[in-house]
């Protein structure tokens, strides 16, 4: 009887370790494509809201920085194969991002790479990264 309460018990956690893990990784999933969409289409305002709040405390965006992501117009956002795992709760991910500038009208591509961590009390996935260096 002991044997098959352990077995239970054992299958049991292990279970609700899967679907935690498939929680974070639909987590994960979600908040990759919209923090594209973010930086693609809405600008990068809206993609500063995806980058942890601590770190965001830490390096606050100046007038500067947003005078500079203002004069750029994201033409593609190419995140080849996606995130690999680096870590039990990160994630890194490196995306090629094609800019126009807005005045000139020239082409560049910068390569951005981001460590996102994963808020298990929050269920939210954090760029810790920061938002890319457009002066590469």
């Amino acid at each position: 009887m002991r044997r098959i309460t352990t077995t239970v018990l054992l299958s049991s956690v292990l279970l609700l370790s899967g679907c935690a893990s498939d929680k974070r990784a639909d987590s994960l999933d979600h908040t990759m494509i919209a923090y594209a969409n973010a930086v693609r289409w809405d600008g990068f305002e809206s993609a500063y809201l995806f980058v942890d709040p601590k770190v965001r405390d830490a390096h606050p965006l100046t007038d500067l920085d947003r005078e500079r992501f203002k004069q750029v117009q994201v033409s593609d956002y190419d995140d080849g194969n996606g995130p690999i795992a680096a870590g039990e709760n990160e994630v890194r991910q490196v995306v090629h991002i094609s800019l126009t500038n807005v005045h000139t009208q020239t082409v560049r591509t910068i390569v951005d790479r981001q460590l996102w961590h994963y808020d298990q009390a929050k269920n939210h996935w954090w760029l810790e990264s920061g938002l890319p260096d457009l002066n590469q």
